[in-house]
């Protein structure tokens, strides 16, 4: 212990200098420095707290820019097949044998289709890592209401939009998983527009962006269908166009392909350059348009090629039953990858 006299001497030059005790607050002086001081402080931090509001916005809508074209160039360049795919003897995909025909036939891209109650989309599973081994893209197709069954759909109104709200997330938390897989779409969009309303869309739409920015969202949309009124109620929340050809400018027919050209520009026109446009070839027989032939077939493939962002045939060609067909999509498909 210290005692008193030289220790506590020592000990009180330890202390902090001024002691505590003999500390005080300065006072404010009255007058200017006062309300005007606290005035602009508050202004000071009123411009920060804005610039900082500021900067985070900007930092979003640039974020939002990215992902918007990392997702559109995902499609471009697309050569593509739409579904009918090889099955085994249990009615599943042959995913192996649905790659191998990929491969032969030079896609860079696969159309798989899911249809609700099947095992579709434990078949894409399976599917994607396989087709990851040879760079094949894949986009996940579903049905619109039109083509659904029983119709009319008796489930309430929520309860069928939830649905594809489902879709969505299950298809973009496949897509961080399987990263090929990348984009979606609904059929025959267009003709479904009193269920898929814009207010609908955009909520099945961010479900997905939500969860994966970077999966690309291209409904199906035809000519006609395809309006100015559409484009400004539905292109921001496309990220493509899904656009099956089939003359509807020259009166709807699987002959003629002289207005390729002219219809893709027009799409480009409604949707802006930046939104791709994939030109769908009829290769299998249409509904109510009859078949198309060979010579069609390729010509609308070499039309469509140098105009469009992409060119998907439907449906996928099989070897055996046109192979004719079969080996016009291999030929093109073939030298427009070579050629790039």
């Amino acid at each position: 212990m210290l005692a008193e006299g030289e220790g506590a001497v020592k000990y009180r030059n330890l202390m902090p200098w001024p002691p505590l005790r003999n500390f005080r607050l300065p006072r404010r002086r009255s007058g200017a420095h006062g309300p005007a001081e606290l005035s602009t402080n508050s202004e000071s931090m009123k411009k920060l707290t804005g610039l900082i509001l500021l900067s985070t916005i900007v930092f979003c809508a640039s974020a939002e820019d990215f992902a918007a074209r990392q997702r559109s160039q995902s499609l471009r360049g697309s050569y593509c097949t739409y579904g009918a795919p090889p099955r085994l003897e249990d009615k599943r995909v042959d995913v192996e044998r649905l790659v191998a025909e990929l491969v032969g036939l030079h896609a860079n891209t696969y159309r798989f289709v899911v249809h609700p109650g099947e095992t579709g989309l434990e078949d894409l599973k399976k599917f994607l890592p396989l087709a990851r081994a040879h760079n094949l893209r894949v986009w996940v197709n579903v049905n619109p209401p039109s083509e659904r069954r029983p119709k009319p759909d008796p489930r309430p109104l929520d309860q069928r939009l939830a649905e594809y709200q489902q879709w969505a997330a299950d298809f973009a938390r496949l897509s961080l998983v399987e990263t090929n897989l990348v984009a979606w779409s609904i059929d025959d969009f267009v003709w479904n527009l009193k269920f898929f309303t814009p207010e609908a869309t955009k909520g099945i739409v961010m479900v997905a962006r939500q969860i994966n920015p970077k999966l690309a969202f291209l409904p199906c949309c035809y000519f006609k269908g395809a309006t100015a009124e559409f484009a400004k109620n539905y292109g921001p929340l496309c990220d493509g166009i899904m656009f099956p050809y089939r003359d509807e400018s020259g009166g709807a027919n699987l002959t003629n392909s002289v207005h390729v050209e002219s219809e893709v520009k027009a799409m480009r026109e409604k949707f802006g350059a930046s939104c791709p446009v994939i030109v769908g070839v009829y290769a299998s027989r249409h509904s109510s348009l009859g078949a198309s032939t060979p010579e069609y077939v390729e010509r609308v493939m070499r039309a469509a090629q140098p105009c469009a962002d992409g060119v998907s045939v439907y449906m996928h060609p099989k070897r055996a039953s046109n192979p004719e067909k079969y080996e016009i999509v291999k030929r093109l498909f073939t030298a427009w990858s070579v050629s790039e």
